[in-house]
């Protein structure tokens, strides 16, 4: 694996002429000519932030699920509702980059300039290397074409659940027993971590603001063996026990709770949708401050109930 430089030809041959040292290592080749043809190789990188090294942080594509490097601009899904469509796919514009130097520099609407060394790992995986602030990001590439946008929704559902101020309980099957859980019409999931969740049985119809969080607890989603678009989802309620849900996500504003213990199902609806843009230009744009991507460690578990 190499670090992408432009070397000028004539630097090439003036070395030639001046080292009489043999170099027998084999090179991996490279993907692309230049940098500028590596970075635009694909329509959307995604960042792979489990695999993200090093001890600093670059606050915009800790925030980010997808760069895009487009004629001198920079693009982001900063959201998962809405990706897909946003932008085209691409999301909305944060910057401006240039590669002119052999180095990829992001001038960042918000963060300032940014200087990384791109290391080309294969034709749709490279690591963006900020030595500065001593961190790597590793980007997977897809064409627009092939990128599984619903996939991204199940890889990220901790955060997906952010993206609304509340869920409100908008169906609830006739099959199933009674259950504690049938009280419940409000969920909330915050940024603060990845762990807290609220809950409300004020009536469906409550106005936001209006709804009083009758129970904070925390939370943990398990993905399923065999299964890429199901997750379990176990909420902790300290006086009723645990209740544990298959969760599928129906599309960006509605999920389905498949109460394990009782056999109901629960569909709840995204109520006011949380932009973060990340962008002093955007008009009505939710602060990001406190919402930034962490490593996620799952347990995996087997699938005992089979509806």
């Amino acid at each position: 694996m190499k670090t992408l430089k432009l070397l000028l030809g004539t630097l090439l041959i003036g070395m030639s002429f001046t080292s009489c040292i043999v170099d027998n290592t084999i090179d991996e080749p490279y993907y692309g000519t230049t940098l500028e043809e590596v970075v635009t190789a694909n329509d959307l990188w995604y960042v792979d932030y489990n695999k993200t090294t090093g001890t600093g942080d670059v606050p915009f594509l800790s925030k980010a699920f997808t760069i895009s490097f487009i004629n001198g601009k920079v693009f982001a899904n900063n959201n998962l509702v809405g990706i897909g469509t946003a932008g085209n796919g691409f999301g909305i514009q944060i910057g401006y980059y240039d590669t002119y130097t052999g180095i990829l520099e992001i001038d960042h609407n918000i963060d300032g300039f940014y200087d990384f060394e791109v290391v080309q790992l294969s034709v749709n995986r490279i690591k963006l290397r900020d030595n500065y602030n001593n961190v790597s990001y590793y980007l997977e590439g897809y064409q627009r074409s092939n990128f599984d946008y619903d996939q991204i929704f199940y890889n990220n559902i901790e955060y997906f659940l952010q993206e609304y101020q509340a869920w409100e309980k908008t169906y609830v099957s006739d099959a199933g027993a009674l259950n504690e859980f049938d009280n419940e019409n409000f969920l909330q999931f915050t940024p603060e971590n990845l762990t807290t969740f609220y809950s409300s049985q004020d009536i469906v119809g409550t106005t936001i603001a209006n709804i009083y969080w009758d129970y904070v607890g925390g939370y943990t989603v398990a993905n399923v063996q065999g299964y890429d678009n199901l997750k379990i989802l176990t909420l902790d309620y300290d006086s009723t026990g645990t209740e544990k849900f298959e969760l599928t996500v129906i599309n960006d504003r509605k999920i389905s709770l498949y109460h394990i213990s009782s056999g109901t199902t629960y569909e709840f609806t995204g109520r006011n949708y949380i932009q973060y843009l990340k962008t002093s230009l955007a008009k009505n744009a939710t602060s990001d401050e406190g919402r930034a991507r962490t490593k996620v460690f799952r347990k995996t578990e087997i699938r005992r109930n089979l509806k």
